[in-house]
């Protein structure tokens, strides 16, 4: 038997969770997602994330069949049922089964899963030795548009911008704001450190303010480096002494090159390291037990 699933109230084995074709999910995106860790028995930031994942709901319109309560329940359910302590979860919420249609209002039950695994993003050499990036050519979605703060189903902007980080021999794509500003990465914010001072685009650059970042600016006014959230450009990174992209799936991840350019001495910084290292420590006394 695989792992289980949480579908629609009932846990199932994962070979036989399915949705439907017409689920709108599926068919257009509309939908929003949380991806969260659990490290040693403890998921991390349980609560930050299934408040997101309710104002991301609320934003598009989109009522969960669950109290905020229950989901978090039910995660811990399902990781229990897996037996998992180090885990990957991913929280999907969909509009539900329709028609061929554009109308969420033919589409009268959301679909709610919950998938616990495993995930390795970047391998663990990335960690020591740091990334090399990469500008790509495709954009940020324009914040009028498709507003960041919505975490939804459809990801195929970044997925463009992976495609071409890929195509450049990359790990990791930078994207910037339709007016040329530095955003951030396909699934990671980013952060600079220059002349001491920790800096890392605001929300209205068209980003995603994510939870890890949010605990690494607390972790650093913590250890009293100073941190602020300002408008950067390529030259800003190109001229750091250090840069680093958070995540929930990559944690920290250092940069030591970016499109051809050294980024300080060319290996993770003291900063860096050091946030690193707090992190670590936060992830194992930090989280709701399971």
């Amino acid at each position: 038997m695989g792992l289980k699933v949480y579908l629609n109230g009932k846990l199932v084995d994962s070979s036989q969770a399915q949705v439907s074709i017409y689920d709108h999910g599926l068919l257009y995106g509309d939908g929003v997602f949380e991806g969260i860790r659990s490290y040693d028995g403890l998921i991390f930031q349980l609560a930050e994330h299934v408040d997101r994942l309710y104002e991301s709901a609320h934003t598009i319109m989109l009522k969960i069949p669950l109290s905020q309560k229950e989901m978090a329940r039910a995660v811990v359910d399902t990781l229990r049922a897996n037996r998992l302590k180090n885990a990957y979860i991913r929280l999907v919420v969909t509009r539900g089964v329709g028609d061929l249609g554009l109308d969420p209002r033919k589409c009268d039950k959301p679909t709610v899963f919950i998938i616990t695994d495993k995930i390795v993003l970047y391998p663990e050499r990335i960690y020591k030795e740091g990334l090399a990036i990469v500008t790509v050519p495709t954009p940020r979605n324009l914040p009028e548009a498709l507003n960041p703060q919505i975490k939804s189903l459809n990801y195929l902007n970044n997925i463009l911008a992976k495609i071409e980080a890929i195509n450049a021999g990359a790990e990791e794509a930078l994207m910037l704001s339709a007016h040329g500003y530095v955003a951030e990465c396909t699934g990671e914010n980013l952060f600079i450190v220059r002349h001491g001072t920790l800096l890392t685009p605001p929300a209205h650059a068209g980003i995603l303010k994510g939870i890890t970042r949010g605990c690494v600016i607390q972790l650093a006014v913590k250890a009293k480096i100073p941190a602020r959230e300002e408008m950067l450009t390529r030259h800003d990174l190109y001229n750091a002494q250090e840069c680093f992209l958070t995540g929930t799936a990559a944690e920290i991840a250092p940069v030591v090159q970016i499109d051809g350019r050294r980024i300080g001495a060319g290996s993770p910084g003291p900063v860096t390291l050091k946030l690193m290292g707090d992190f670590k420590k936060l992830t194992k006394t930090a989280g709701v037990k399971y």
